[in-house]
């Protein structure tokens, strides 16, 4: 293996990988010629897969055009066409465009949208937006308010103003029914108590999304509660922000995830697989209501220099434009199904995955020391490091985090770009199953203990 170089970078930690050389469609290679299978679509981003020729065409075509010009001097085509484009994905009514540069911008976008809306319309004293807790909005101090998930956020606390949280609704580790409205209920009717806690004059928005992301691997709300949520927000004049950075661009069925329930927000927001890793770029989308509101009080104080940036307009529109032509949507719901029941097989196989959840190709599941209490494994285990780790050296890449607020539980996003077909799901299962044999023989007795 080639010697990690010399590296002025840091992110995270000192924890180094090999150097990619190339990727095409779903595998990636690193200059040992080491081939791996993008099983997350890097971080639930790489929605139509790598090195897209048709993509990578249309960025070249507007590089020999513009690849800048700032919002203030010019308007773009590329801009107006993706933002017409996006417009028409979004729910009835949702059809103005803010671009970004990645969830955390959106994030901000929206929170700030929706503050200056209560104030140009004379309810200044609203400014408090709940949220679900474990949840993740992105690292900006902003988003990081809103977000339910300690280890990323404590140590900042004290630069931020603390925001109020609802449980998300984790209905499996609950012992409750996903399938019955009354579950779906019994979650979305704390928000209902939360606003009144706080006196719903004071509360702004309530954000969350759709198909949760991170900090609970592609949680699937129980039914009856998107629809609950809206009518709760509804009721009080809280506007109702959906995350859909990580849900949307299409890889679980439908381009937004909230269609699965016929759900819609005042605002939303995406990322990720909206430019499919091509370029930074992001979208807030909301209401011509809100945004008319704000502007006739003296417009939007709030912006980014790279906003409406041509080029990555151009991949972005190029990059929706491949979702349809190719039928990605319908091939992550066909593939999806597959990949699930066989994700299901590896749990009646292992003991230690607890639950399998999600829908197209957004896809989780849940390590356990005892399914029948949900009782997490040892946390000294690492197992969310240490089963990424192995998957890693087998050729696979999977994504992990905490499932209990960060720092106990151990989930794996399994979500590989919407080209995939039955041969990398077959590849993908055989990989995770050498995966999962190797963790459980490793430690055996650590898991025989906790149980």
């Amino acid at each position: 293996m080639t010697q990690p170089r010399k590296s002025h970078l840091f992110y995270q930690s000192r924890l180094r990988r090999p150097v990619l050389d190339q990727a095409r469609g779903v595998y990636m290679w690193d200059l040992d010629g080491k081939r791996y299978l993008d099983g997350s679509s890097g971080a639930m981003v790489c929605n139509i897969g790598h090195s897209n020729e048709r993509v990578l065409e249309a960025m070249r075509r507007q590089m020999e055009k513009s690849t800048f010009g700032y919002r203030l001097h010019f308007e773009t085509e590329p801009a107006e066409r993706l933002a017409e484009k996006t417009a028409s994905l979004a729910p009835e009514g949702m059809d103005k465009v803010f671009f970004v540069s990645g969830g955390s911008e959106a994030v901000e976008s929206a929170i700030k949208l929706a503050r200056q809306n209560a104030i140009a319309i004379g309810e200044a004293q609203r400014w408090k937006v709940i949220s679900r807790q474990p949840s993740y909005h992105g690292s900006t101090l902003g988003a990081l308010a809103l977000t339910g998930y300690a280890p990323l956020s404590s140590a900042f606390d004290p630069m931020m103003r603390p925001m109020p949280k609802i449980p998300a609704p984790r209905a499996y580790l609950d012992g409750l029914d996903p399938n019955d409205e009354a579950t779906g209920r019994h979650y979305a009717d704390m928000l209902e108590e939360r606003i009144l806690a706080e006196g719903p004059e004071t509360v702004l928005a309530f954000i969350v999304e759709p198909v949760g992301g991170a900090s609970t691997g592609a949680l699937v709300p129980p039914a009856g509660y998107m629809k609950r949520i809206r009518e709760i927000c509804s009721k009080y004049g809280v506007l109702l922000i959906h995350d859909e950075v990580m849900s949307g661009g299409g890889r679980t069925g439908k381009f937004f995830a909230a269609e699965h329930w016929d759900s819609a927000p005042d605002i939303l927001v995406i990322s990720k697989g909206f430019a499919a890793g091509y370029v930074p770029l992001g979208a807030m989308v909301a209401t011509n209501e809100i945004v008319e509101n704000v502007l006739n009080d003296g417009g939007f104080l709030h912006g980014y220099t790279y906003a409406g940036n041509p080029l990555a307009c151009a991949a972005g529109l190029a990059v929706l434009n491949e979702i349809e032509r190719e039928g990605l949507m319908e091939n992550a719901t066909i593939v999806g199904h597959e990949l699930k029941a066989g994700l299901q097989g590896l749990m009646d196989r292992y003991d230690i995955i607890g639950d399998v959840r999600g829908v197209g190709l957004f896809l989780a599941f849940e390590l356990v020391s005892d399914r029948e209490t949900m009782k997490p494994l040892p946390r000294e285990l690492n197992a969310y490091n240490a089963l990424v780790d192995i998957a890693y050296d087998k050729g696979l890449i999977i994504y992990s985090r905490r499932t209990r607020g960060g720092y106990d539980g151990d989930h794996f996003l399994v979500c590989p770009p919407m080209i995939t077909n039955s041969t990398h799901v077959a590849e993908i299962l055989e990989t995770l199953d050498a995966a999962l044999g190797e963790f459980v023989q490793t430690h055996h007795n650590q898991l025989q203990n906790a149980q």
